[in-house]
Parts: structure tokens; C-alpha cells; sequence
């Protein structure tokens, strides 16, 4: 890539992430109220962000061969639980990654 072409990306995406900063506060602006529909956006789409990362997460889990699913299975439990007893979904999601990743490497 030539001098130039890497210019014009760097530039291109400065001003995408500009934009995107800026253009909902230019949108929205303090004197108005948000838009119902935005409101509506703000309350469902952070719990369907999570359905699909447990989808996602769990697509390539067979039951059949290697481990049988087992780590996966304690590390939901993990993040179950501790997300229903703190209420802290940081803490729910390292807790249930660190307990993953020592049962791959250290058990299965």
C-alpha cells in the first residue's frame, strides 16, 4: 500500500469514528426528548446482544465427542449463578471465562 492509499484510510477512518461520535448527539440534542423507538432500541438489543453471544458461544459444543460440553456447562453454571447473587455482569463474565479456560487446560 503506497503512501498515499494509507493516508487516505487513516483518514477515512478518523472521520468514521467522528461521525459516529458526533452524530447522535447532533440528532438528539439535550432540548429534545429521545425518540420512543430509541428508547425501546436502549431496552431490548443489551439482552438480545447476550442471547446471541450464548448462542454463539455455545454453537460448536458437541456432546458426543471431546469433553462432552462439560466445561461449557460449568462455566454457564458459573455465570448463572454469580450473575444472579452479585448482579454484576463484569464479574459473572470473568469468572465464568477464568473457570473455563482452567478447565480446558488443566482437567479436559
Amino acid at each position: 500500500m503506497s503512501l498515499s492509499l494509507q493516508i487516505i484510510t487513516i483518514a477515512m477512518v478518523v472521520l468514521g469514528t467522528v461521525l459516529t461520535r458526533f452524530i447522535p448527539f447532533l440528532l438528539f440534542s439535550t432540548g429534545k426528548t429521545t425518540p420512543s423507538y430509541v428508547q425501546y432500541l436502549g431496552s431490548v438489543l443489551p439482552l438480545a446482544v447476550i442471547g446471541l453471544l450464548v448462542i454463539y458461544c455455545l454453537k460448536d459444543v458437541t456432546l458426543l465427542t471431546g469433553s462432552h460440553g462439560i466445561p461449557e456447562l460449568f462455566a454457564v453454571a458459573v455465570v448463572t449463578g454469580l450473575h444472579l447473587w452479585k448482579r454484576n455482569m463484569l464479574l459473572s463474565i470473568a469468572a465464568g471465562t477464568i473457570v473455563y479456560m482452567l478447565l480446558v487446560q488443566f482437567i479436559f
